[in-house]
């Protein structure tokens, strides 16, 4: 198996797991919401930055531009991360304290994919860049991170 396609299942296996956990330790409402329309928020996120050709995914199968494992990826990691905030902290604080745990982790990791060949960053926007991904990565995940998050707070 190619290094991108073990990528590509890792992460669909971290995502599942990450469902099953929520199915059997969260109500269901607040694992509907966060996982179903967190899949639904990366759906949109994603393939809007892919519309504005300023990214290219690399892994299939693809809908719309859009990886399916990409809808794993980002609901597993906000589970994740919003599971850890709240352990130190409650209601909106937790889904900041999330987001930013969120994209802490896509700081510390984006830039592997950049270089393994999982995804291109074709925009031409002014402003920073670390290790190749630009800026607004980063702050796309902190607002996705933070909106999918909030999605699950009615239910907890």
């Amino acid at each position: 198996m190619s290094r991108t396609r073990r990528f590509a299942v890792t992460t669909v296996v971290l995502g599942v797991i990450l469902l099953a956990h929520a199915a059997v330790t969260w109500p269901l409402f607040a694992t509907a919401a966060l996982f179903g329309g967190g899949a639904v928020v990366a759906f949109v996120a994603e393939g809007f930055v892919i519309a504005l050709d300023w990214l290219e995914h690399h892994i299939g199968p693809k809908v719309l531009g859009v990886p399916l494992y990409v809808l794993f990826g980002w609901t597993g990691i906000v589970y994740l991360t919003f599971r850890i905030a709240l352990l130190a902290t409650d209601g909106w604080a937790a889904v900041v304290l999330a987001a930013g745990l969120a994209t802490t982790y896509d700081v510390l990791t984006d830039h592997y994919g950049v270089e393994n060949g999982q995804w291109t960053y074709r925009d031409s926007l002014p402003g920073p860049r670390f290790r190749g991904v630009p800026w607004w990565n980063f702050a796309g995940w902190f607002l996705i991170s933070c909106l999918t998050s909030a999605l699950a707070l009615p239910f907890l």
